[in-house]
């Protein structure tokens, strides 16, 4: 068994993703970010950064003692290597899908984020930060929609845990600013995922978290910021 240390944030729904993806069996650990939680002495045991996705994987490949692992990225690798699903185990096609999979987490959800962070969550407007973040976003949906033209996904034709990663940070495009009419296809891509049934099953009930109301009170504020971005006005 899995314990899968969640909250739905979209580094969080990359793993909600997999497991549906793949049926893989997991216990869902829920994570309540604005509570604080992140910073519990047990967490932070499986993840010492404080940051959803973690997972704890009690039968471990090695079959030794149970596996902690934090960074969604690395846990993609150790599932789909795990299964032998969504990540090829050799060659060229793996690289592609690796490559792709580090362009996620390196650049798209770090920029995402933090657009996300200044147009919707930050106490007070500052426009150069806006314009810095939406404009890098911008530059790097259209890096992805150049990569898909004539490919039906990112890595070619199989589906795989570099399309995972990056599908939950074009889910709240509207909200950090970004017209997909703009990127025709990213459209095709972001619909033809949208359309998975373990999409819609890892989607179902969930309220993004960028597009909800963005009413915090100051300690909610601080867990998920830390103080200084609750109090600061430039």
């Amino acid at each position: 068994m899995i314990d899968l240390y969640f909250s739905p944030t979209p580094n969080g729904q990359k793993l909600h993703l997999f497991f549906e993806e793949t049926g893989l069996a997991h216990r869902v650990v829920p994570v309540r970010l604005s509570a604080g939680e992140q910073f519990t002495a047990e967490f932070q045991a499986i993840s010492p950064n404080t940051k959803i996705p973690a997972i704890v994987d009690h039968e471990p490949t090695d079959g030794t003692a149970p596996l902690a692992l934090f960074e969604s990225g690395a846990i993609l690798v150790y599932l789909a290597d795990k299964i032998g699903r969504l990540l090829p185990p050799s060659g060229r096609e793996r690289h592609e899908v690796l490559q792709w999979l580090f362009w996620q987490v390196s650049g798209l959800g770090p920029m995402a984020g933090q657009a996300g962070y200044f147009r919707v969550y930050a106490a007070r407007p500052v426009e150069a930060a806006i314009d810095r973040y939406t404009r890098e976003l911008a530059r790097l949906y259209g890096v992805l929609d150049r990569r898909l033209e004539g490919r039906e996904y990112i890595a070619g034709r199989a589906y795989s845990i570099a399309d995972i990663a990056a599908y939950p940070w074009i889910v709240p495009h509207r909200a950090l600013g970004q017209d997909l009419d703009r990127h025709p296809n990213l459209q095709r891509w972001f619909d033809a995922i949208a359309a998975r049934p373990a999409t819609q099953r890892a989607y179902a009930g969930v309220v993004d978290v960028y597009t909800r109301p963005t009413r915090l009170s100051t300690a909610s504020r601080e867990a998920l910021f830390g103080k200084a971005t609750a109090t600061a006005t430039h």
